[in-house]
């Protein structure tokens, strides 16, 4: 809530404007001044500045909600509480869909269709709410230049042939999805730290940051002494700026994530690379024919464990077979472990089945999970 623009504050404009030629743009920035300062930058009053601070305090301070005010809230409106994926079997595990005022996270190797993912969504937010979706704007920051407007037309017009029927619709739809490339972590930063006001102004009703692990494998080297502890801030802070504009505005954000290695030859694992909705060897399917074979727990998602409490909902793509990929649901709050085959086709991801997962053993790295024939 600190995230918050002074000028959601209730301050007045021609203040707003004083203060942020001294880069105190938010009430994080406003709040660490000192008394003394805030004297200095505004003119004001010992008096004056008291106020001011209460003022902005107030602003800032999380509401408090108890638990039947959250569940009258969804009861009025249920639709507002998530955003459907459209994959009948995923949302009702989801219980809707992806959660509006959370993070979820989608990871896996290359090629196993998280862009696409991403993409699709990116369509459904745009749909009226009587179909499913949001009726509002997207922000599509892609880090990886991976998104394409030719394939986002084609999802639609195969996804939902019967609501996209005219140009008109399409156009419509491809102007309320803005695109962002940020190819630097500083850039992306800016970009998170600029929404705020972006969301308001164009009704934005879904963030998507396609890949968040991108930039950061790029510009930071953990081997490096000090890497790992800068890493780390700097993921927190784009993870405390994500869940403040999910949770204010009740909106969804969809991030990225990329696989990595791990050490499999009985060395210390620090404990901050592993976790038990990290371990992407969870979903291989012994003995299932054409299926590409892995190293049991070599392969985890990106980022660190620091990283993966940081998300509400992991959701990991994956190769199942040469014709078919499994998205599990590996972290929810809500939702058991649950895994469905899909295929990708020109209306995006299709459903093609779905396994339950079960417990097999424990490590004290990860959790391993088999698939049982469902």
């Amino acid at each position: 809530m600190a995230s918050k623009k002074l000028r959601r504050a209730g301050l007045a404009q021609e203040l707003c404007e004083r203060l942020s030629r001294h880069q105190i743009n938010t009430c994080h920035d406003f709040l660490c001044v000192s008394f003394l300062e805030l004297m200095n930058v505004t003119g004001q009053s010992y008096q004056n500045v008291q106020k001011l601070l209460c003022k902005v305090s107030r602003a800032c301070a999380p509401k408090m909600q108890t638990a039947y005010d959250l569940k009258m809230k969804r009861a009025v409106n249920p639709f507002s509480a998530f955003l459907s994926t459209t994959l009948d079997s995923l949302d009702k595990a989801l219980h809707g869909g992806v959660a509006c005022g959370s993070l979820t996270e989608v990871t896996g190797p290359p090629g196993c269709g998280k862009t696409q993912f991403c993409i699709m969504m990116s369509v459904l937010a745009t749909l009226p709410t009587s179909l499913g979706g949001l009726d509002g704007a997207v922000i599509y920051i892609d880090t990886e230049s991976a998104f394409s407007a030719e394939r986002l037309v084609q999802i639609a017009e195969h996804r939902l042939p019967n609501y996209f029927v005219t140009e008109e619709k399409l156009v419509s739809m491809t102007r309320s999805i803005h695109l962002y490339r940020e190819l630097t972590c500083e850039s992306v930063l800016k970009r998170i730290e600029s929404l705020e006001e972006e969301i308001i102004s164009k009704k934005v009703k879904l963030v998507i940051i396609d890949s968040v692990a991108s930039v950061v494998r790029k510009e930071f080297d953990t081997k490096l002494q000090g890497n790992l502890t800068e890493r780390s801030n700097f993921l927190a802070r784009e993870a405390s700026l994500l869940k403040y504009l999910a949770e204010e505005f009740s909106i969804p954000v969809i991030l990225t994530n990329q696989i990595t290695t791990r050490l499999s030859n009985g060395l210390a694992i620090q404990a901050d690379l592993v976790s038990p909705a990290d371990d992407l060897s969870l979903s291989e399917v012994s003995g299932a024919p054409g299926s590409r074979k892995m190293e049991s727990g070599c392969m985890i998602a990106a980022l660190g464990n620091t990283w993966s409490h940081s998300v509400n909902t992991r959701l990991i793509l994956q190769y199942h077979d040469l014709q078919t990929r499994q998205i599990l649901v590996a972290k929810s709050p809500v939702a058991p472990f649950s895994a469905f085959l899909y295929t990708i086709e020109k209306s995006g991801l299709v459903l093609q089945g779905w396994k339950w997962l079960k417990w097999v053993s424990r490590s004290s790295a990860a959790e391993a999970l088999n698939l049982q024939q469902g």
